[in-house]
């Protein structure tokens, strides 16, 4: 069987490749989408595309799913570690801990905060595709911290806007290795999935616009803590901006951190939260802010490199 779905393309789709907006939409692999196209079940604007054409925003996607493909792991089930910490009619904020994802996506079998906020009552948005409606911007499995996502129908659509328009203000806490020199700056350079590796993002040519901030916060001997700010949301931005300038997040092994480094101060993932989190309320306009401290396994890692070796 069959389920066919004609939707807008976002604008926060345009000029992607139409396998790519594809997955995006309705949580496929990027394998999955390039079998669609290529089967003929996709329709851009009412004619069948190559993998390879680029979609434009207001465009119209038409694609015939197979009902296996859309079975994901969407069970609610309760999440340790999932802490709420801040709910009204519109929005919830979570402190989301590490090993759990954003929202259920094929080939994850693991905790997700959707599935958790669904177990504890909490009734999101129906917003957005099936896998992730309420969620409104994301973080990787391993990194920890603050999380929006939207209750209501108008929270939705206000939320997105503001993510696009980038008038949120996202700040992480970062340990990277080394000492990036200035002590403070910009890194401003595309980012599209590796050349080589499917798994993996990197700064490429012709990429998506990547603007990083970023500040340091203190020096240790082996590595510097960051706050950083982001101007854009793209995947792995910060582990992808910091390794591409030598300075990866320690721990983080994926893109090219010291595995001894990371072995000396107990880390089993990236060195990366999302500390603190500050938007207009969709329902009045009046700046909300929260703020996370890091969790014990992070707050762990920077007693141990403080210590004399």
């Amino acid at each position: 069987m069959t389920s066919s779905r004609r939707v807008p393309l976002p604008d926060g789709l345009d000029g992607l490749r139409v396998d790519v907006a594809l997955a995006r939409l309705f949580g496929l692999s990027r394998t999955s989408a390039v079998d669609l196209v290529t089967a003929g079940a996709v329709l851009l604007d009412g004619r069948a595309p190559a993998k390879s054409d680029r979609v434009s925003a207001g465009s119209w996607l038409e694609v015939s799913l197979p009902e296996p493909e859309r079975e994901v792991a969407s069970s609610a089930e309760p999440v340790n570690g999932l802490r709420v910490v801040y709910d009204d009619d519109d929005i919830v904020v979570v402190d989301k801990p590490v090993g759990v994802a954003a929202h259920p996506s094929p080939g994850w079998t693991g905790p997700t905060v959707t599935g958790g906020l669904a177990a504890a009552g909490l009734r999101l948005s129906t917003s957005g595709a099936a896998e992730r409606q309420g969620v409104v911007h994301r973080l990787d499995v391993g990194t920890t911290g603050l999380m929006v996502l939207a209750k209501s129908e108008t929270a939705y659509s206000s939320l997105k806007d503001a993510f696009r328009e980038r008038t949120v203000d996202k700040r992480y806490t970062a340990l990277v290795q080394g000492h990036p020199d200035p002590t403070r700056g910009t890194i401003d350079a595309p980012i599209d999935r590796h050349p080589t590796h499917d798994y993996k993002w990197a700064v490429v040519a012709g990429g998506r616009p990547s603007i990083t901030h970023y500040e340091t916060v203190e020096a240790f001997r082996a590595a510097t803590l960051l706050d950083i700010k982001l101007e854009t949301g793209r995947t792995h931005q910060i582990r992808v901006h910091m390794a591409a300038v030598r300075h990866p997040c320690v721990g983080d092994l994926t893109y090219g951190a010291d595995p001894t480094l990371a072995e000396r101060l107990s880390l089993t993932r990236q060195w990366l939260h999302a500390s603190s989190l500050s938007f207009a309320h969709p329902a009045d306009g009046r700046e909300v802010s929260f703020t996370s401290p890091p969790p014990p396994d992070l707050a762990h890692a920077l007693e141990l490199l403080g210590e004399p070796t």
